[in-house]
């Protein structure tokens, strides 16, 4: 088997595990704060999940370009166990806090040190064959979604058997676990030559990567793509119960809801990954977030869980197609040596998204109502899918379609 197959098999593995992890317990973060932490107010108990909830992602956002330099300088595969050892730590001492504090302290901490997916992509994209990128990066996604799928369910068996303080103990041991496999399989062949490194400032090395007009671009798409997304997930549960009138079976519907997007998403990443490789993924990126543009607007006028089922499941189908070609063209437009720094801004992007979403859709449907939420995701996408479309008009972009098309008719 070619290293970059083996690698692949492994870090879609170890990003299961990671994302089975950081899955487990969030989920059930009010309950943890109300019954081990004694948060009893519910004002109280909403401000602070959603202010550890979010630290994660606030801390990561700065540090993601410090750690893509360090990596460019000294190789992704020691980023990638950097991380990995240092969050089944930090998760691991998360179950024996006293306070509210502490965890919150503990998951900006977490977001310090956190990037083992990002250096995960930037291994791979920098140790593929560039006609095999596609495929590979939407196949490393499908396991990262396959893992957030299934972590809740794990998550919700594992509380009532051991408790929530347990939950981070076993996530710890569980990146622990994923990281040694990664230590002892992961081989990284095409390593950064340090003679090749240019020295220079984070603000330098972001001047230089913002003058890619295409790396603008997609940085810029993979902030509204999660911002779209992440304005309506948490209030998934509040509109299965909505729409099914407070009668029986809510979490189980309201579970299915969130699942099967993650279950389209893990089943087509590859698919279109593949197409990607043949047609271009900036073609992919485009018809999927035209795609998803339109899946969200039926949302707005669903009437049964049945109905928003299937259009959650129509949306999943077309996001296997957004973040992995957002991945694949980014190392295509990086400058040389300067991947990992370009996969950093990319997921300094994607964090700042998934920090900004939950707040304003909580703003929205208190104001406006829930399915308002689903109108302003809706029109993300479609804001989206216009800024992209204006930017394929520039030269670079053609170029790489006619790249493309060469290499397809070589295979």
């Amino acid at each position: 088997m070619p290293s970059w197959k083996r690698n692949l098999v492994i870090l879609s593995f170890a990003q299961f595990l990671v994302m089975s992890a950081m899955s487990l317990v969030m989920p059930f973060l009010p309950l943890f704060l109300h019954e081990d932490l004694g948060v009893a107010d519910d004002r109280a108990l909403n401000l602070w999940a959603g202010f550890i909830f979010g630290a994660n992602f606030l801390t990561a956002f700065i540090f993601a370009p410090i750690w893509g330099n360090l990596a460019d300088k000294f190789g992704r595969k020691i980023m990638i166990l950097r991380s990995g050892f240092g969050m089944a730590l930090v998760t691991g001492l998360m179950g024996l806090v006293t306070s509210p504090v502490h965890l919150l302290l503990l998951r900006l901490l977490n977001g310090v040190i956190s990037g083992f997916i990002p250096a995960s992509i930037a291994l791979m994209s920098t140790n593929t064959p560039k006609e095999r990128v596609g495929f590979a990066l939407g196949t490393l996604n499908s396991g990262a979604v396959a893992g957030s799928i299934l972590g809740p369910f794990f998550g919700g068996v594992m509380a009532e058997m051991f408790g929530f303080r347990m939950i981070f103990i076993l996530t710890g041991i569980l990146l622990f676990s994923s990281t040694l496999m990664v230590l002892f399989l992961v081989k990284e062949e095409n390593k950064p030559d340090p003679r090749q490194q240019t020295r220079g400032s984070l603000i330098k090395d972001f001047k230089q990567i913002m003058e890619v007009k295409p790396l603008r671009v997609l940085i810029g798409a993979g902030f509204l793509i999660q911002f779209a997304l992440l304005s309506t997930i948490p209030f998934l549960s509040v509109f299965v119960k909505e729409l099914m009138h407070n009668s029986g079976h809510v979490a189980l519907f309201a579970g299915l809801a969130m699942s099967i997007t993650g279950f389209a998403n893990m089943l087509f990443s590859p698919i279109l990954g593949r197409w990607g490789d043949r047609a271009g993924s900036h073609r992919v990126l485009v018809y999927s977030m035209l795609g998803a543009a339109l899946f969200s607007i039926p949302h707005i006028f669903v009437v049964t869980t049945w109905q928003l089922l299937a259009v959650r499941f129509l949306l999943g189908m077309c996001l296997g197609g957004l973040l992995p070609s957002i991945n694949s063209l980014v190392r295509h437009f990086a400058p040389d040596g300067m991947e990992s720094r370009a996969y950093g801004y990319s997921s300094s992007g994607v964090f700042l998204g998934n920090m900004m979403g939950p707040i304003v859709g909580g703003l929205l449907s208190g104001w406006f109502g829930l399915r308002v939420i689903f109108l302003f995701s809706a029109a993300l996408f479609i804001v989206n899918f216009l800024l992209v479309m204006k930017a394929m008009n520039d030269d670079s972009w053609n170029k790489l379609g006619k790249q493309h098309l060469q290499v397809h008719s070589k295979t």
